[in-house]
């Protein structure tokens, strides 16, 4: 299950990778040239060393003339080690991948995007040995969709407006019209979305408008978020439920997933050992990995 803000902000990529593109184009006014094919990769930038970094996503772009790697940092507050830590992930994946690195920040706050859009340079003032220029997804720049036919139209971008725009005066229309665009999309999509819509609704009222509207939608309710909402359930059904977000993360992501895999996260009923396979879903590059060691 999609517990928090900080990973629907950059899962929602991972779900959707033509999204960023569009944003890119569409939100930011950036001529970024059309993918033949986006993959997700390897999010782990960790060296030998015993220091761990790591990006929230990783996203690889096959356009005609070249490959580009799609950094997505969400950001929830300033935080100025990102200005060093940004730099030395781009520098690396270039080294590693000899690949185009982009950085894209998304945020919810108009403070922190103002912040992360400021160039960082590097080096001697006038002639700077590297200058990083983010491109910033949020609150000012990501259209209000309120209407429902154009959330119908492109119900992923109707997602990342209820995203970044999810509370005041706009959160009812806004909700009302993504809750409209999700019906006419498959259940999994559909119940992938309303998570990552779910997670990043700070605002109290604006989280209980969104189930109000989601208990109209059959598949919300055969989702482990359902757990959440109703607060009961036996622990074989919470461990069900668990197993479920372990298989869907690795689909969402694109990894594999082997009848035999399949079968023994099923199996499992333990919650601890579930929460495990879940986290690990989220970095493996082969489904078999999310039992090393056991």
């Amino acid at each position: 299950m999609v517990g928090t803000t900080h990973e629907s902000l950059h899962r929602i990529f991972q779900k959707d990778p033509g999204l960023l593109t569009k944003a890119l184009q569409k939100v930011l006014g950036v001529e970024f040239p059309e993918p033949r094919e986006i993959a997700a990769m390897n999010v782990d930038l960790t060296e030998i060393e015993p220091v761990e970094r790591r990006v929230d996503t990783l996203l690889r772009a096959e356009t005609e003339e070249k490959t580009y790697l799609l950094v997505v940092e969400s950001q929830g507050k300033t935080d100025d080690r990102k200005r060093g830590s940004w730099p030395y992930y781009l520098a690396y994946l270039h080294e590693k991948y000899r690949c185009e690195p982009v950085l894209i920040v998304i945020t919810q706050s108009s403070a922190t995007a103002k912040w992360a859009s400021r160039p960082i340079q590097l080096g001697f003032p006038g002639w700077e040995s590297l200058i990083v220029r983010p491109l910033v997804l949020g609150p000012d720049n990501v259209p209000v969709i309120e209407d429902e036919g154009e959330a119908v139209a492109d119900p992923s971008l109707a997602v990342l407006s209820a995203m970044t725009h999810g509370k005041g005066r706009n959160a009812a229309a806004i909700l009302e019209s993504v809750a409209a665009a999700l019906k006419t999309l498959d259940s999994d999509s559909a119940a992938a979305f309303a998570q990552f819509v779910d997670s990043c609704l700070a605002d109290s009222r604006a989280k209980q408008m969104w189930r109000d509207l989601m208990t109209d939608i059959q598949y919300f309710w055969r989702h482990p978020l359902a757990e959440q909402v109703r607060e009961e359930g036996r622990e074989e059904g919470r461990a069900e439920a668990k197993a479920e977000t372990v298989l869907q993360i690795l689909e969402w992501r694109g990894i594999p997933v082997s009848l035999s895999v399949r079968e023994r996260v099923k199996a499992c009923t333990e919650l601890g050992r579930l929460e495990v396979w879940a986290r690990r879903a989220l970095q493996v590059t082969d489904s078999a990995e999310l039992f090393v060691g056991e």
